[in-house]
Order: structure tokens, then C-alpha cells, then sequence
């Protein structure tokens, strides 16, 4: 059991009690105990096997929860999540999978039309049954109609954090086996797509190595699809299919460049080669009159043997990255260690984990200059959101905790609602008082393309907001992006002198790889934060940090990646 698993369960014993109406209070329980687990760095079956009392030590980690870790890292079952599945029907927990449709929503439909999956959802929409029910109505029925067609074609994918969860632990236990000497994860995961469909590994080890042997017996596999002397496929517990290829050294580089694609970017290295009298493989680059190998054990000879520098995996998408390698004007792409700071960050002042003292603790061990305390405004009532008086004293409190810190600011911010009509869920004089204001939507996604981007520029024509948070509202693989124009939000931003949000939390990474290039384009800076809500969420930045570099942002594209004098100058618009 990985840790995405054990989150996994939690997550629906949550949605199960919230569907039954239970204590909201236990609902975000489990809900939490899901985020901390999924978020948590060292592996829960780890913590168990070497004292299951370290557990106590989790922050937001509860006898309860405590105890029911336990038993799913020694069961792999959690005897009241299956009491749970048994008072109700398991396709419940689908429908939830269906963009619009949460727990009341469910529990609505189990109740009066007794519907237990998507395929009696779809049949219930389609034949008008839905509109008659409270708070719905024909445009409801379409929308969850094209909601479920959107299901359907993600089936299958992973989202990128999750696929990390599984692939990572399995690198780690591959490199351990006797004789081997490279492990790499290629395909759609190195480039770090948003979702993934399967996982590809590459191996080179010495001769009788037992690679494939152990890869079988890995314990997290649940079927074996083919097992060869080279190539072996299973599928993993939670439904992914992992390939691992043992290759030959000299080959190793041909095959990790031909094995990450993307298969549009392979072409084109295959047809500038084959212009050059060269063949190019999973086996090498060879002269295609006399056979003679010319590259093939790393990548970068690779490239350099049909006349280009190395071309970082996140560009390979045949985007124009061949044409800006052949110019020398490939991108210097932002690196992790150039973020100084971490510009929306939530504590247990509203819907987040720990303290501010705990997040700037952790804050300061990652060597970062600064960190953004963007609390939720009162709108977000579920979030505990602050309202005037509360945002006040919160400005008060962190003014008292700067004194007493060196090297370390905490910046004084809030992600304030986007109101329907474009206003903001704060006064100006709480404000104005703020260095950072981050603007953000969390209702209201069903307006139209024009109302949604209008009231976003009227938001930030305020001059009241320094950046836009998550700005497409999307959640991976669980909801689409609500309909705005992004190009002419892009030209607002530049505009008002208003920047765009990186969101790195792996369910968001919105702005999207596309959207980050064509700020790019436009001349608008990108903040790349975490939207933590746990300390160890922090972490996150990784995620953006790759979907910037696959928007070809560099180190000048991003806010944070400056010292914090020039930060503030930024967000005084100086």
C-alpha cells in the first residue's frame, strides 16, 4: 500500500459520510487525513514497520486515523471503509468522478431516482429525468451530459502526481536489485504531462542481472501482462500499466530519447536525420548507406548527431523546440533552485493544517526568503475564510512575528474572492494594507465565456489585486477549466500590471504548460506557488516548476524567483 492508496480510502470514506449527511466536522477528518497522507514524503508503511507510534507525530493525525493506518498498511483493508461500501452502493463513488457532481448532489439522486452509476446517470439525463429535481434543470442535464462524455475520455489516466506515487517507489526498488546500473523513467512521465497512461522504465544492468524476476515479485503488482528476457509489462494495484525494458549500454541513450517521445517530436528528429543520410532508432543513429552506428549510448550524442544541443524533456513536443535548438534559442528553462519564496500559502487560521509558525518554519528550512500568508476571504465559508476584522488582526499578528525573525519575511496577503459581479470579498482599506493580494474564483463557474473573463478583468482593473490564482479553475482529471478567454485575461493582466498564478498543487497545475507560454509571449510574469495548505505542501513546487518549464519559462519569466526586495518593489507596481 502506497501512501496515494491509503489517502485514496480516506478520501472516500469522506465522500461516503458526506453522501449519508454525516458530521461535517468528521467529513473533514478523513478529508484531511487524505491530503496530509497523500502530501507525506516518507511512506506510511515505512513509519508502521519501524514504530507505528511516529505516527502520532503527523500533525492532523488522530487516534482514529492513527489506528485505521495501521490496519490498511497490515490488512491492506479498512473494516469501516467496507461497512461503509456495504450500507451503499460502491458506483456511488463513480458518480462523484463526473464534473458537477458532489455528495449532496449524489445523495439527491440515489434518494429520488435511485441512481447508483454513471451509465443510469447518462440514461436519466438523456431521457429529461433530471430536470424536475431541486436545483437543477435542462442546462443541468447537458452540462453533466457532456461532463460524463469528458469522463469517459480520461479513463485510463493518471494524474501526474499519482503516477509519481507508484513509479517513484518502483524506480527506487528496481535500482536496488543486484547488478543494475541505470534506472530511468521515460514516456509521458518524464515530460511531465499533466496525466499520464502508462509508465515506461528503461534498465541497463550487468549480464544475469534478475531483473525481470524481481520486477514480477514487486509487491505492488497485481497482474502480469508478458514477462520476456527484455521487456516485461504488469498492471499495479491501482490499475497502471508499468513496461520496464532492460537495454544495452550503448543503446541506452537512443532508447531513453526514442522512449520519452513525444511521438510528434520523434518524427521530426527522424526526418531532419533522414535528410542528413542518417537513420535514427530506439537502437541508435546509424548512416543509413553503411550501417556504421554513430550515437546511441547517451542522449545528448543523440542530438548531436543530427546537429542539436540537448533538448529538455518537457520541451519534446514538437512545439518549435527542433527549430529553437537549430537557432541556439532554446529557452534556459527555470530551475527548482532559483524559487526564493512561496507566494499563496494558508494556515489553520483558515482552512489550512498547521500554524503560521509551523508553515514559516518549514518555509525557512527550505533555504526560501519569504513566504505569502494568503488566507481565505469570507466567501469561502467552508474554508473558515477571514472577514475584515479577522484579516486585521492576522496583519497585526505576522507584523509581531517578522520582528523577531532574520532572513525570513512573512508577507502580509489574502486570496480574496472574486465576487460574481467582479468585486472583491475584502475592503479596500484591509487592502491596501497588504503586500500581497492574490485574486481567485471559487463559485459561481457556470457564467458564460464573456461574463467569467469581464468579471475577471473588472477585478483586477481595480488596482487592488498583484495576481490571479489558479485562473482556469481546473481540477485534473475531475473538472474542466470554467469557459474563459485566456488570451485576453493574458492582455488585461499586462494591462493592469496584474500576474498569473502557476497553481503547483498537483490536483490544479493552472496555469496550464500552453497558458504559460503565451504569457511569455505577452510580456506577463507567472508566480509559481503551492496553494499549500499543509506545511510538507510546500513540496508542490516541484509540479509547477516542471508544468513552467514545459511553458518554456525561465528564471526571468517567474516572480519568485527574485530576492524579496525586488518582490515587494514588484507587487507596489514601483
Amino acid at each position: 500500500m502506497e501512501n496515494a492508496d491509503i489517502a485514496k480510502i480516506f478520501e472516500e470514506i469522506a465522500d461516503l459520510l458526506e453522501i449519508k449527511n454525516d458530521n461535517p466536522f468528521r467529513v473533514r477528518s478523513y478529508r484531511n487525513a487524505a491530503l496530509i497522507i497523500g502530501g507525506f514524503p516518507e511512506s506510511m508503511r515505512s513509519i508502521v514497520e519501524r514504530d507505528e507510534k511516529e505516527l502520532e507525530n503527523i500533525k492532523g493525525i488522530g487516534k482514529s486515523i492513527h489506528e485505521k493506518i495501521v490496519e490498511i498498511v497490515k490488512t491492506g483493508k479498512c473494516q469501516f471503509h467496507d461497512e461503509l461500501l456495504k450500507e451503499l452502493p460502491p458506483g456511488l463513488l463513480e458518480l462523484l468522478e463526473v464534473s458537477g457532481i458532489g455528495p449532496k448532489k449524489v445523495q439527491l439522486l440515489y434518494e429520488k431516482l435511485g441512481i447508483q452509476s454513471v451509465d443510469e446517470l447518462e440514461n436519466a439525463a438523456k431521457k429529461g429525468k433530471l430536470r424536475d429535481l431541486p436545483h437543477m434543470g435542462e442546462k443541468t442535464e447537458e452540462k453533466i451530459l457532456k461532463a460524463i462524455q469528458e469522463l469517459k475520455s480520461r479513463k485510463g489516466r493518471f494524474r501526474l502526481s499519482l503516477a509519481l506515487a507508484y513509479a517513484e517507489p518502483l524506480v527506487a526498488y528496481l535500482k536496488k536489485i543486484p547488478g543494475v546500473i541505470q534506472v530511468e523513467p521515460a514516456g509521458s512521465l518524464r515530460r511531465w504531462k499533466d496525466t499520464i497512461g502508462d509508465v515506461d522504465i528503461l534498465v541497463t544492468c550487468k549480464k544475469d542481472a534478475p531483473v525481470m524476476d524481481r520486477f514480477v515479485k514487486y509487491p505492488d503488482v497485481k497482474e502480469i501482462i508478458a514477462k520476456g528476457d527484455t521487456k516485461s509489462t504488469a498492471i499495479l494495484k491501482s490499475g497502471l500499466q508499468v513496461d520496464v525494458r532492460v537495454l544495452d549500454e550503448k543503446s541506452f541513450g537512443a532508447a531513453l530519447q526514442y522512449f520519452t517521445g513525444s511521438k510528434a517530436h520523434n518524427i521530426a528528429i527522424r526526418d531532419r536525420a533522414k535528410k542528413m543520410g542518417l537513420k535514427i532508432s530506439e537502437y541508435g543513429v546509424f548512416e543509413e548507406k553503411t550501417g556504421k552506428k554513430v550515437a546511441g549510448e547517451n542522449e545528448e550524442d543523440v542530438y548531436k548527431a543530427v546537429g542539436l544541443p540537448w533538448i529538455p524533456p518537457e520541451l519534446r513536443e514538437n512545439m518549435g523546440e527542433v527549430e529553437a535548438a537549430e537557432r541556439g534559442k532554446l529557452p534556459r528553462l527555470v530551475e527548482i533552485n532559483d524559487i526564493k519564496g512561496d507566494l499563496h500559502v494558508h494556515s489553520s487560521e483558515s482552512d489550512g493544517i498547521h500554524t503560521l509558525e509551523e508553515m514559516v518554519s518549514y518555509a525557512m528550512q527550505k533555504k526560501y526568503e519569504y513566504i505569502a500568508i494568503t488566507e481565505h476571504s469570507k466567501a469561502v465559508g467552508v474554508a473558515h475564510g477571514l472577514d475584515d476584522e479577522r484579516a486585521l488582526k492576522q496583519i497585526k499578528a505576522i507584523d509581531k512575528i517578522n520582528i523577531q525573525l532574520k532572513g525570513f519575511k512573512i508577507l502580509k496577503g489574502t486570496e480574496v474572492d472574486i465576487k460574481a459581479d467582479g468585486s472583491l470579498d475584502h475592503s479596500e482599506e484591509v487592502l491596501r494594507q497588504l503586500d500581497v493580494v492574490v485574486g481567485a474564483i471559487h463559485s459561481k463557474f457556470n457564467m458564460t465565456v464573456d461574463e467569467m473573463t469581464d468579471r475577471i478583468i473588472k477585478a483586477m482593473s481595480t488596482g487592488l489585486i498583484n495576481i490571479i490564482a489558479h485562473p482556469t479553475g481546473r481540477i485534473v482529471g475531475v473538472r474542466e477549466p470554467y469557459p474563459v478567454d485566456m488570451p485576453k485575461i493574458i492582455e488585461a493582466a499586462k494591462k493592469y500590471g496584474v500576474m498569473l498564478e502557476l497553481n503547483s498543487y498537483p490536483e490544479r497545475l493552472d496555469l496550464n504548460d500552453s497558458h504559460c507560454r503565451l504569457a511569455k509571449e505577452i510580456g506577463v510574469m507567472v508566480a509559481i506557488s503551492t496553494d499549500s495548505h499543509n506545511r510538507l505542501h510546500l513540496d508542490y513546487i516541484r509540479y509547477g516548476i516542471h508544468t513552467a518549464r514545459r511553458g518554456w519559462l525561465e528564471k526571468d519569466d517567474v516572480l519568485n524567483t527574485r530576492p524579496l526586495k525586488e518582490v515587494l518593489k514588484i507587487l507596489k507596481r514601483e
